[in-house]
C-alpha cells in the first residue's frame, strides 16, 4: 500500500506520512488492539483520510490531472579510465514548453564500495541536464536519476508530474585504461585563409581579432591568439582610397601628399574581425564616410559601404563584437560591427554590411567584454543622499537587452529574433543591481542632474563610473588629482554578489604634483592587479595595487622630451612597456618598478627635428614580441626619411626584425593592429594599406636530361618564388615578369622596400636554402643543399650511380617569412653502354711507303724508256 501511495501520490513529500499510515493500519488490525478500540480508530482514520483528501490530494478535488514521467541516465562513455572525464546526462524525457523552465532532478551515484553521492540540478527545457565528472577509484559505479515530482503548467494545462526513478546504469572505471581522445589536427604548415573548418579546433590560438577601435590615445594593446610576424614580409598592399599618396612631384619639389595628421586622422577606428580588416576610406572629418572590408589573407575587397547613422563620427565603426551565445535553441558565435550615435548603437553584419538590429537609450560608460563576448557597462548609483548614502553596483549587459526584449516561442534563438529589431537598452539591459550599503563615498562620484534622472537613474542622487573592470572579478573606482589618488575596490563572487575589498584608499601625492600640468592613467592589468599613472611634466610612472589600493612604486624620471606628448603603455608578461617622443622604449618589472631594459631608436641621419632619436609609439604586444613604430604630431616637409618599424623580444629587448622607411604611423589616425597573425597598417609615406605576415611560396624544377646514363652528370635547376597576393598586383607583375623571388629572412626588409616601395635593389640579397634529393621508390638519395640567388634560381649537379626511374625532389622547409613548398621532376637513368671492341688499325704508314717506292720505280722506268728513244 505504501508503494502504491508513493508512486501515485500528488504530494511526494508526504510519502513517508502515507507509509506510516499504512503501517499503523496494519498494526491496528493485529491482536495488539482490542476490538472496542477499532471502531474509534477507524473513525479517526476515515476523518484523517477525508481531511487529507482536501489538503493533500488536489488532483481529486481541483481536477488536476497527472502525467507519467520517464526518467533516464546515460554516460559518455560507458567505460573510462581513472580520472578521465565522463559526461553524465540525466533528467526526464518529458520536455517543458518554455525555454526558461526545467525540472529539478537528482543524480544518484553509488560507488563500488556502496557509498552514495547525490548531484542535484535543474534541467533545460529539453528535460535534460549534463555534467562532467571524473572518478579516482576503479570499479563499477551505479547511477540513477530520481525525480520527486512537480506541478507544471497553468490553468487547465496544469499537471502533476509523477515521481519516478530511472533504471540503474553501470559505469565502468578501469585502471590503466584511457578512452582514446580525438587526435585533433596540427597547425597549418601552408598558407591558410578563412573560413577555417570548425573541426580544426587547435587553430584558434593564431586566429585573434582586434575588436576595440584604437584611437589616437590607444586601446588595450596586448593581443594574444596570434603567431605574430617575425619578419617584414608583405602579403599585399592597396591604396587607402581617399586621395593621392606619396610624392606629388614636378613643381612641388620633394613634397609628399598630406598624411592625415593634425586632427584629420586616417585609418582610425580600424578593426579586424575573423580575418577581415575594416577601415575607413575617408578622413575623420569627411562628410562622406565609407567603410571598406578587406580579406586580410588575400587582399581582396569584400564590400564597401556608406553608412548614415547620424553624424560623421557615427558613420565610422566604434568597435566590434564576437558573441558566443549558448542555449537550448541556438549555439555558436555571432559577430557585429558597432556604430554609435549619441545614445543609439547599431549592429552591422560584418559579412555584408547590413544592419541587423539596434539599441536606443544605451547608458553611457566604457564597454567591457564578458567571458562570452557580451558588452558590459558598470556604474555605482546612490539612491540615498550625501548624508545617508545608499549605493548600488549596477551592470548593463547587451545580451540581456536582447533576451529581455525577445518574448516569442523561439526565445533566445539569437539570429532569428534580433533581425530588424529595436531595443530600449536602458529599460531591458540591467542584469545586476546589488546593494553595497557599507560604502559612504565612491571616488569619481558625480551628482545626477534632474534631466538625467530618468529611466534606470530615476531617484538617484549620484553616480560614479569605474576606473577599470575585470568582469566577474573586480571593479575599481578611482579619482586622481594634484593632491593624490583615491581608490575603492569591489570584488565579485561567482554568484555576482559583491563585497568591498577596500573603501577609499587615499594616497597623498608628492609636493611636485601641485605644479604638474598633466597626469592620467596609462595602463591597467587585472592579471597582474596593477594600474599605472603617468605624470607628464616630471616623466614618471606611479603604480597602484588593484587588490589593496595601495601605492606600489614610482620610476625615475625618463628622458625629458617624453613630456612633449602623451604616452602609450601596455602591461604584459609581468612587465610594463612604455614609449613616447624621446625615442626610448622602457621596460619595467610590474611588481617592483625596476627598469629591466631600454631600447633607443637612433635616427642616424638626424632628419627628425625632435632630436637624435625617432619618436616612438608602442603598437601592440603579441606572441612574446613588442611592436613599435614612429609617429609625430605634425610631420615636417619634406617628410623625414627612414622611419623605423620594428619588433623586439619582450623578455630581453633584443631586435627580432626591423625595417627603415616603411609602415610609418599616424598620430591622429589609427595605427597598426593585428589579427589572424597578420599585421594591418597604413603607411604615411605612400598612403597605402599593408598586410604583413608569413606568405606562400612556389617552386619549379627541371633537369638537363630527362634520360641519362649511370655515371653521367645532370644539372638539376629550378626557382623558388614569393606568390603572396601582392605579387599578383599589376605594378609588380609588370616589374617582375618572371615572378617575385623569395629571399632569406635577413634580406627581407631591404627586399620588401625594393619590391613594394621602389627603393634601390639591394646588392647583398641572400636567397633561401633548398634541399634536393632523389627517390627511386625504395631509397632516398640526398643530392645536397643549395641556395637560391636574387632571382630565385638555384641549381645543383647530380651524378646517378644506379639505373632506374627517379623522382627528383626540391624541398623548401620554410622560413619566418614564407611557408614551405616543394616540387619534383622525373629522370630515367639507364645503364651506361658497354664499350665496343675496335679492329686493329691497318699499317697505313707501310702502305704509303710502298706506294712511294712504286712511284719512284715507275718514274725511273719512264726515264729509261725516254732515254733509249733518243
Amino acid at each position: 500500500m505504501s508503494l502504491l501511495f508513493y508512486k501515485n501520490s500528488a504530494l511526494p513529500h508526504n510519502r513517508y506520512l502515507y507509509k506510516s499510515y499504512s503501517c499503523f493500519l496494519h498494526n491496528m488490525m493485529s491482536n495488539k488492539f482490542k476490538s472496542k478500540n477499532v471502531t474509534f480508530i477507524i473513525t479517526i482514520l476515515l476523518l484523517m483520510s477525508f481531511i487529507s483528501s482536501i489538503f493533500a490530494l488536489p488532483n481529486a478535488n481541483a481536477q488536476t490531472t497527472t502525467a507519467v514521467t520517464f526518467p533516464f541516465v546515460d554516460t559518455v562513455p560507458h567505460m573510462a579510465g581513472v580520472s578521465q572525464p565522463v559526461l553524465i546526462n540525466w533528467g526526464l524525457i518529458n520536455y517543458l514548453t518554455d525555454v526558461k523552465d526545467g525540472w529539478n532532478v537528482t543524480l544518484q551515484i553509488f560507488y563500488p564500495n556502496g557509498k552514495p553521492e547525490n548531484h542535484t540540478g535543474k534541467t533545460w527545457s529539453t528535460g535534460t541536464v549534463g555534467r562532467r565528472l571524473s572518478f579516482s577509484e576503479p570499479g563499477n559505479y551505479t547511477l540513477r536519476c530520481v525525480f520527486d515530482g512537480e506541478f507544471y503548467g497553468t490553468g487547465t494545462s496544469r499537471k502533476w508530474y509523477e515521481p519516478s526513478i530511472s533504471a540503474n546504469l553501470t559505469l565502468q572505471i578501469v585502471e590503466d585504461y584511457w578512452k582514446p581522445d580525438h587526435p585533433g589536427h596540427s597547425l597549418p604548415t601552408e598558407y591558410w585563409t578563412r573560413p577555417v573548418d570548425s573541426q580544426l579546433r587547435e587553430w584558434y590560438i593564431m586566429m585573434g581579432s582586434w575588436i576595440i577601435a584604437r584611437d589616437s590615445r590607444g586601446a588595450p594593446l596586448y593581443a594574444p591568439y596570434n603567431y605574430a610576424p617575425e619578419s617584414a614580409h608583405i602579403l599585399w598592399s592597396m591604396p587607402i582610397g581617399d586621395n593621392m599618396g606619396g610624392l606629388s612631384g614636378g613643381d612641388n619639389g620633394p613634397i609628399g601628399y598630406e598624411s592625415g595628421e593634425a586632427y584629420d586622422g586616417k585609418f582610425a577606428n580600424s578593426l579586424i574581425i575573423s580575418g577581415v580588416l575594416y577601415y575607413n576610406k575617408y578622413v575623420s572629418a569627411s562628410p562622406k564616410q565609407t567603410v571598406v572590408a578587406v580579406d586580410l589573407h588575400t587582399g581582396k575587397t569584400i564590400w564597401e559601404k556608406d553608412f548614415n547613422f547620424g553624424s560623421t563620427a557615427a558613420n565610422r565603426p566604434s568597435g566590434g563584437q564576437i558573441l558566443n551565445f549558448i542555449n537550448e535553441n541556438n549555439r555558436g558565435s555571432w559577430s557585429y560591427l558597432w556604430f554609435t550615435s549619441g545614445t543609439n548603437m547599431y549592429a552591422v553584419n560584418p559579412a555584408t554590411g547590413d544592419l541587423m538590429y539596434n539599441m536606443t537609450s544605451v547608458p553611457s560608460g566604457t564597454i567591457y567584454f564578458g567571458i562570452n563576448g557580451e558588452m558590459l557597462k558598470y556604474r555605482m548609483v546612490n539612491y540615498g543622499t550625501n548624508a545617508n548614502p545608499n549605493w548600488y553596483l549596477q551592470r548593463w549587459n547587451s545580451t540581456h537587452v536582447v533576451n529581455n526584449g525577445t518574448r516569442v516561442s523561439t526565445a533566445d534563438a539569437w539570429g532569428t529574433n534580433t533581425r530588424g529589431t529595436t531595443y530600449n537598452a536602458d529599460r531591458l539591459g540591467w542584469d545586476l543591481n546589488v546593494s553595497v550599503s557599507s560604502l559612504t563615498f565612491v571616488p569619481g562620484q558625480a551628482n545626477v542632474t534632474a534631466a538625467a534622472a530618468t529611466g534606470s537613474l530615476s531617484g538617484a542622487s549620484q553616480q560614479a563610473a569605474p576606473l577599470t573592470v575585470k568582469p566577474d572579478v573586480r571593479a575599481i573606482f578611482g579619482n586622481i588629482s594634484a593632491n593624490g589618488v583615491t581608490l575603492t575596490g569591489i570584488s565579485f563572487d561567482q554568484e555576482n554578489s559583491v563585497y568591498v575589498m577596500y573603501n577609499r584608499r587615499d594616497w597623498t601625492a608628492p609636493k611636485e604634483w601641485a605644479d604638474l600640468q598633466s597626469f592620467g592613467w596609462a595602463a591597467h592589468s587585472h592579471e597582474d592587479a596593477v594600474s599605472i599613472i603617468w605624470t607628464k611634466d616630471n616623466t614618471k610612472n606611479y603604480a597602484f595595487s588593484l587588490e589593496t589600493g595601495k601605492f606600489l612604486w614610482e620610476t625615475d624620471s625618463q628622458y625629458p622630451t617624453d613630456a612633449w606628448a602623451s604616452r602609450t603603455g601596455c602591461i604584459a608578461y609581468g612587465k610594463f612597456y612604455t614609449s613616447s617622443s624621446s625615442g626610448i622604449l622602457y621596460c619595467y618589472d610590474i611588481q617592483t618598478g625596476n627598469e629591466l631594459w631600454t631600447y633607443v631608436a637612433r635616427d642616424k641621419y638626424t632628419e627628425s627635428y625632435h632630436g637624435e632619436n625617432w619618436w616612438l609609439i608602442l603598437q601592440f604586444i603579441s606572441d612574446g614580441k613588442v611592436y613599435v613604430g614612429h609617429e609625430v604630431h605634425s610631420p615636417q616637409v619634406p617628410i623625414s626619411r627612414g622611419a623605423p618599424y620594428f619588433a623586439l623580444d619582450a623578455e630581453t629587448g633584443d631586435i627580432v626584425w626591423e625595417i627603415f622607411g616603411a609602415f610609418r604611423q599616424n598620430h591622429w589616425g589609427g595605427r597598426s593592429i593585428i589579427g589572424d597573425s597578420i599585421i594591418a597598417t597604413m603607411d604615411v609615406y605612400d598612403q597605402q594599406v599593408y598586410a604583413v605576415g608569413k606568405g606562400p611560396s612556389e617552386m619549379t624544377l627541371t633537369s638537363s636530361n630527362a634520360v641519362t646514363n649511370t655515371g653521367a652528370a645532370i644539372l638539376v635547376s629550378g626557382t623558388v618564388m614569393d606568390i603572396s597576393p601582392g605579387t599578383q598586383q599589376d605594378n609588380l607583375k609588370f616589374r617582375f615578369s618572371n615572378g617575385v623571388p623569395a629571399v632569406s629572412d635577413e634580406s627581407q626588409s631591404d627586399w620588401m622596400l625594393y619590391v613594394y616601395k621602389g627603393f634601390d635593389e639591394p646588392m647583398n640579397v641572400k636567397g633561401i636554402e633548398i634541399t634536393v634529393y632523389a627517390y627511386d621508390g625504395t631509397d632516398k638519395i640526398d643530392i645536397g643543399k643549395t641556395t637560391s640567388d636574387a632571382r630565385g634560381r638555384f641549381s645543383i649537379v647530380w651524378t646517378p650511380e644506379k639505373e632506374g626511374k627517379y623522382d627528383i625532389w626540391a624541398y623548401f622547409e620554410g622560413t619566418k617569412s614564407y611557408f614551405g613548398s616543394d616540387t619534383k621532376t622525373e629522370v630515367a637513368v639507364l645503364a651506361a653502354p658497354a664499350p665496343v671492341e675496335q679492329e686493329p688499325d691497318p699499317p697505313y704508314g707501310l702502305y704509303i711507303a710502298l706506294a712511294a717506292v712504286a712511284i719512284i720505280v715507275v718514274m725511273i722506268l719512264c726515264t729509261i724508256v725516254v732515254l733509249r728513244k733518243k
